[in-house]
């Protein structure tokens, strides 16, 4: 009995963790105000993140699109170095599922472009570009998904990963203020220098356990808690 009752406490103590999100500690590149950022950019209320790929060495695109396709909406977090040695912190969310084979995820639609790539260093936030500009088609091209690339969003590419996921690069076209184009969301340099990958994190977003979780899980405690109590008092009789 006792067994079961920690069982249980654990997985409500589990699930109210769950609530606020991934252990931090096993992420070098996302922290409390970091997630907070998140949150505030996507509008959404409140996230529960997961981890489902973090860059080891050796590893390719193919170990990226392992941990990643098929997993829903997502952020990219990536940690990169200039040429003049500055590291930013930058990456994109996902609205969609990213794939191995399906080309470019296109959004003709703008409820459907709600796709943004973000630059934490600066801060700075670059939004799929709508159909009301002079050019409705910029903005359509949401991420590009190939076996053979890394995270690709937009058509400069916007932010682009290689197949070794080392490499990064940037050049401003489909995301962002249109007089920005070729410009880069990394460090604002002309056209798309490219960039050190020093690591690299994937979270796909979870649902948020519902307070009646909580509440069927504490009600299944006390249930419990009943149930051994009768128990002991039955046990005392039968010895008296």
């Amino acid at each position: 009995m006792k067994t079961i009752i920690a069982a249980l406490a654990f997985t409500l103590a589990a699930g109210a963790s769950a609530a606020h999100g991934p252990s931090l500690l096993e992420s070098s590149l996302l922290d409390e105000g970091r997630y907070g950022q998140l949150e505030r950019w996507l509008g959404a209320g409140e996230l529960n993140l997961a981890n489902v790929y973090t860059r080891q060495a050796g590893d390719t695109s193919a170990d990226f699109h392992a941990g990643a396709d098929g997993r829903g909406p997502t952020f990219t977090l990536l940690e990169v170095t200039n040429e003049d040695g500055a590291t930013y912190l930058v990456g994109g969310y996902n609205p969609q599922s990213w794939a191995s084979g399906e080309g470019w995820h296109e959004t003709e639609r703008d409820w459907q472009r709600t796709a943004f790539l973000f630059n934490f260093t600066v801060p700075a936030v670059y939004r799929q570009i709508l159909s009301g500009y002079v050019l409705p088609s910029q903005g359509q091209r949401q991420t590009f998904n190939e076996l053979a690339f890394g995270p690709v969003f937009g058509s400069g590419p916007d932010l682009f990963v290689n197949d070794r996921l080392d490499t990064a690069l940037s050049w401003q076209l489909s995301y962002g203020n249109p007089a920005d184009e070729r410009l880069s969301i990394i460090d604002r340099s002309l056209d798309g220098e490219t960039v050190r990958i020093d690591a690299m994190e994937i979270y796909a977003i979870t649902p948020v356990p519902e307070p009646g979780a909580y509440a069927l899980l504490a009600a299944g405690l006390g249930v419990l808690g009943g149930v051994g109590r009768r128990l002991r008092k039955r046990g005392k009789h039968a010895l008296a």
